[in-house]
């Protein structure tokens, strides 16, 4: 009620200043029917200032609104690298029997252009992975995210995620692998055709791991660098890698 009481006060104070301010032309210049000619032709102008002026604020807004979200969602992004993404990262890689032949390519510099980036995730998408994992391993992974499954519930529950099309994809396919892994009670007695199919789950989830990893670690280097550095340190590609400044 008090928006529309402001804004009602508003809308009389301007039109009070429009006709006061026609009307001291009149008194002053002494020529009524120039002055109503104008207040005509304005008037018949009116529609498509308006029209002009509503679809290019609207356009303003919009392409504001998404910016303010996509920024927020990028704050998401990193909350689940931190929790759940650099862990998985760092996991399912020791599964991947061909990582030696993408290791190279995914340790990420501050001299990385976005052209780099871009043809890095490109290759991913192209790249031959080899799914092999060891049965106590596959346990490992399921504890873990059993573990995180409420946090992965919570960050589906965003009502943003629908601004971010490549995020959403990775949360389900980690939500999927999750699924997939607990309702299997005994994952060490798993036939050879399960074990593909169980293959297939953590290749899906693997991939849109390293695209949107990728894809953050670009969007550190833009807008914060001191970040990036941290990213760097914690590269699960990198055997290397040390969170200590060295």
């Amino acid at each position: 009620m008090s928006r529309l009481r402001w804004q009602a006060l508003l809308a009389t104070a301007l039109f009070a200043a429009s006709a006061l301010t026609y009307s001291a032309q009149v008194l002053i210049f002494k020529n009524p029917h120039e002055v109503y000619f104008l207040l005509f032709q304005d008037l018949a102008f009116l529609p498509i200032h308006v029209l002009v002026v509503t679809m290019i604020l609207d356009q303003l807004l919009h392409v504001r609104e998404k910016r303010a979200i996509i920024n927020k969602m990028n704050m998401v992004i990193g909350v689940f690298f931190s929790e759940v993404g650099t862990h998985l990262l760092k996991s399912i890689s020791g599964f991947d029997q061909n990582i030696e032949k993408i290791r190279n390519s995914l340790l990420v510099t501050g001299e990385w252009t976005d052209e780099r980036f871009s043809s890095t995730i490109k290759n991913v998408h192209q790249y031959n992975y080899h799914i092999n994992y060891a049965k106590n391993e596959v346990v490992a992974l399921k504890t873990f995210l059993n573990m995180k499954r409420n946090f992965l519930l919570r960050v589906l529950e965003n009502p943003n995620l629908l601004e971010h099309e490549t995020f959403t994809d990775l949360l389900w396919a980690v939500f999927h692998l999750t699924e997939e892994l607990a309702v299997r009670p005994d994952l060490m007695k798993l036939t050879a055709h399960d074990e593909n199919h169980l293959a297939g789950d953590v290749r899906r989830a693997y991939t849109a791991l390293i695209t949107q990893w990728l894809a953050y670690m670009r969007h550190l280097k833009k807008e914060y660098p001191y970040l990036f550095s941290l990213a760097l340190r914690m590269n699960p590609f990198d055997p290397t890698a040390h969170v200590e400044v060295r």
